[in-house]
């Protein structure tokens, strides 16, 4: 009963999304109609600059840390991942937002920070030196949630319970950006 009411309150934290709340105090567009139609960090960066994109990203990295911490005081460490996945699914399926909302990477990102802040902060170098080489923002987001979901498994032991949860968490994050992938290889293919 204590996972579910976790996974639960979980999803709840995570479907309240501050990309469409600043952005909407500021004045500025929903940001799901603008750009890539992410609410996340990256369209609040393109929408209302650096300074704000940073004030989302403290939020959503912060709430998750706190929701890991929660996790790991209350329930068995083989369970934990699947807080990380019903996290990233209320980012993503919002019941707050008409269940259209951001991505999950900054919330896992700092749901792992938490847990193994090494690994979170190897998956940032990774993701800044990827940025930096490729110049676009979801294939640096890939790279970093993949390690994320190294690091966690690595932790785990690789035993199945907490294996399917970073599994599901990091495919619920690449099945989220199936957009752009389309987007990518279609841009590719064109002569």
């Amino acid at each position: 009963m204590r996972f579910a009411g976790i996974l639960f309150l979980t999803y709840l934290a995570a479907s309240v999304n501050f990309a469409i709340l600043l952005l909407g105090l500021l004045g500025k567009e929903d940001p799901r109609t603008a750009f890539s139609g992410n609410a996340g960090t990256t369209n609040v960066y393109r929408q209302a600059g650096k300074g704000w994109a940073a004030v989302v990203l403290v939020l959503d990295v912060g709430r998750a840390a706190c929701l890991a911490l929660l996790a790991a005081i209350l329930l068995r460490d083989d369970l934990i991942p699947w807080v990380g996945l019903s996290l990233v699914a209320g980012n993503r399926f919002p019941c707050f937002h008409r269940f259209r909302g951001g991505k999950g990477v900054a919330g896992y990102l700092g749901f792992t920070l938490a847990l193994l802040p090494w690994g979170a902060i190897a998956s940032c170098i990774l993701w800044v030196t990827v940025h930096w080489i490729a110049h676009i923002p979801f294939i640096a987001s890939f790279c970093m949630v993949a390690t994320l979901g190294a690091v966690t498994i690595a932790a785990g032991g690789a035993h199945a319970v907490p294996l399917a949860g970073t599994t599901l968490t990091v495919l619920l994050i690449v099945f989220s950006h199936r957009e752009n992938i389309r987007s990518l290889v279609e841009e590719r293919r064109r002569p």
